[in-house]
């Protein structure tokens, strides 16, 4: 359970860094709408997975299930689509005024998917490096 923490805490820290380095690539070298879609969507992605992991840490803990039972699985559902619903309006908010470029929008929600391959890579090499010593 501590490395499977661990690893969520890695994919954490990789999506804040990941998108503060493609925000700032794409500052130096792309139109104002652009960098503007890599931030608003690397924020989007970056606060749900860190709203989705504080509700698995807070609710997913194996007394709590054994206390609520089939409850708690309703609310942290019911957590999860009010994330969804809040994300797809502001996704449609910022594409319909124009406010974003949606290729930069889709590079910064792209952030969470680089972030979870990258840890895996690194993962996996670890492991892969440790039995092979």
């Amino acid at each position: 359970m501590q490395d499977l923490t661990k690893i969520v805490d890695m994919v954490t820290k990789c999506n804040w860094l990941l998108l503060i380095l493609v925000a700032m690539v794409s500052v130096m070298i792309t139109a104002t709408s652009f960098y503007l879609g890599v931030v608003a969507g690397g924020l989007i992605v970056a606060v749900n997975f860190h709203l989705l992991k504080r509700t698995i840490q807070k609710d997913i803990r194996p007394e709590k299930v054994m206390e609520k039972g089939r409850s708690l699985t309703g609310r942290v559902l019911i957590k999860y689509y009010i994330r969804f619903v809040v994300s797809g309006l502001l996704i449609f908010l910022l594409i319909s005024n124009h406010v974003v470029h949606p290729l930069g929008l889709l590079t910064g929600l792209s952030v969470v998917v680089a972030s979870v391959f990258l840890v895996t890579v690194l993962v996996v090499t670890r492991l892969y490096f440790k039995e092979a010593v």
